[in-house]
């Protein structure tokens, strides 16, 4: 019979998934709850809004954790948690802005960077490369979290100019790190290129 060794850690993987995949799924059920509050517009349901978000939040930050503290990788996780990530931004920021609580360029911005990433994504995977985040990407994302919660509370008018300084700099590094997607898919894409072409290479001699 083996053992294991002492003080050996092994992973949790409730429900077969694991913990990580487990909040992304809380992450992905909680958008609906904040989306249905914003549009009830009331105090009341603006902070309770605020508050799941600020859980949805939470469990971005503690599914990576998670996933390194245990060693988890798979496969439903690369796809399930950036799906979670979007949708936890891009809900709030739509909705936002249909009910002009939320500026109509910067969520035009937001928006158009998660459609170009994800496009890239999917144009690598089906090259079998995949990007990691940067150092950059995860501070726009604390940024991007961070200015869409200021604007789902109902903040008296002193907090305007908060406000629009952190989307100012959600914004600003949202368009950073586009472009520095963008520049290094490309690298990684004409990196490939190669190898897709040495089976048609003819023999020499």
């Amino acid at each position: 019979m083996s053992q294991e060794r002492p003080g050996r850690l092994r992973p949790l993987t409730p429900l077969g998934l694991g913990w990580p995949n487990i909040l992304s799924v809380l992450r992905i059920l909680l958008v609906p709850v904040v989306v249905a509050l914003l549009l009830a517009r009331r105090d009341p349901t603006d902070i309770a809004a605020a508050a799941a978000f600020a859980v949805g939040a939470t469990t971005d930050l503690l599914d990576g954790y998670l996933a390194r503290r245990w060693a988890i990788s798979t496969r439903t996780g690369q796809w399930l948690d950036p799906l979670a990530d979007k949708l936890l931004v891009a809900a709030p920021v739509v909705t936002l802005t249909v009910i002009h609580r939320f500026p109509l360029l910067a969520a035009i911005v937001i928006l158009a960077r998660e459609v170009l990433v994800t496009g890239l994504r999917v144009y690598l995977g089906s090259r079998g490369r995949a990007m990691p985040a940067s150092r950059a990407a995860k501070l726009k994302t604390a940024f991007q979290l961070l200015a869409i919660l200021l604007y789902i509370l109902p903040l008296p008018d002193g907090f305007r100019a908060a406000k629009l300084t952190v989307l100012v700099v959600a914004a600003a590094l949202t368009v950073l790190t586009g472009a520095d997607y963008s520049l290094r898919a490309r690298g990684l894409a004409r990196a490939a290129e190669p190898s897709r072409a040495e089976p048609h290479r003819g023999r020499e001699g």
